[in-house]
């Protein structure tokens, strides 16, 4: 007799137990969701945000990488954010993203100095069931969610609007970023495609990565403008505005700013606005540096309903006809 009341006690307890493990309700995702998420003294869910920047040498990445975090700091207290610096070498980088996923953060956002480096590390966190959002460069392994603008149309763009302004005639040095980043492939192929497609007397005469640094871009067109003499170049087309910056910087020691060589950038700075305003830039593309949406993703995919796998963002020419709209509103 005493058996059979001891088997029924604890057949009792077994569905209790199992009722109290179901009781949560949701998905899968949801459960795991909670299970990854600390618990503060207070009993408030906290989220431990891994953010790693490929580098942080300009003004660009830098906003990239404030502007989400002072998000989170005044909208998302559950939320803390981690941020590294990969020192624009993409092995640092790498080992960036391994130690943030060592250190068990719960979503990680990148923006990859390239993408075939990036990819394999990033790749292991989405196997580990760790979100990632990709701003500004994608990578080559499909991840929760990349936010950025097309690269591609602002070098489409931007001969466009180049060829216009020459008479669809001229001779161009292109300041190339990083080689192998998806930005700089991207804004190289537009505008070179659309060069070969639609305006053959246009040729870029000389080219160099300068890996987004003004300092790098500054250097090559000092030799660039030893190797070409006045009206010999018509437009300089840069992937940022920080090299444009370089390339203005050496036309004017060159002495050779009252040559009305055109310089384009890429971004939107609050210099480079300054600049276009004097008449020493053309234009500029604003290229938005994904923040807050970057953190307004995190939030939508740890706490919200989830988001797009792509969050594309809008991009805008400023120019001396609507720079004075722009002031202010720069990196």
């Amino acid at each position: 007799m005493k058996r059979k009341v001891i088997s029924a006690i604890l057949c009792m307890a077994m569905v209790v137990t199992m009722t109290a493990g179901c009781s949560k309700g949701g998905s899968t995702a949801d459960e795991a969701k909670d299970d990854k998420a600390q618990v503060s003294d207070s009993g408030e869910k906290k989220f431990t945000i891994g953010i790693s920047q490929g580098t942080m040498n300009h003004p660009f990445r830098v906003a990239m990488v404030d502007e989400n975090v002072k998000y989170a700091e005044e909208n998302y207290p559950e939320f803390e954010c981690i941020t590294t610096d990969g020192q624009n070498d993409s092995a640092t980088q790498v080992q960036d993203v391994e130690d943030l996923l060592a250190r068990g953060i719960d979503l990680l956002i990148i923006s990859p100095l390239t993408s075939d480096a990036l990819t394999p590390v990033c790749k292991k966190a989405m196997d580990q069931g760790i979100p990632v959002i990709t701003l500004d460069r994608n990578l080559e392994t499909e991840v929760t969610c990349f936010i950025g603008a097309e690269n591609k149309p602002m070098g489409v763009a931007s001969a466009d609007k180049l060829a216009e302004e020459l008479g669809n005639k001229g001779k161009i040095i292109e300041i190339q970023g990083t080689a192998g980043a998806p930005a700089t492939i991207d804004r190289h192929d537009g505008f070179a495609e659309q060069l070969e497609k639609e305006y053959p007397d246009m040729k870029v005469i000389a080219t160099q990565y300068c890996d987004y640094l003004r300092e790098n871009a500054m250097s090559f067109m000092d030799d660039t403008l030893q190797r070409f003499g006045p009206g010999e170049i018509d437009a300089i087309y840069c992937h940022n505005d920080e090299m444009a910056l370089g390339a203005l910087e050496a036309i004017k020691t060159a002495g050779r700013e009252d040559e009305g060589i055109l310089i384009i950038g890429m971004d939107g700075t609050e210099v480079a606005f300054s600049e276009i305003e004097k008449g020493n830039m053309f234009f500029t593309v604003v290229y938005p540096y994904c923040a807050p949406e970057g953190m307004q993703a995190a939030y939508e995919i740890l706490e919200g309903d989830g988001v797009e796998q792509r969050w594309k963002l809008d991009t805008a020419i400023v120019d001396k006809d609507n720079v004075k709209d722009w002031i202010g509103k720069g990196l």
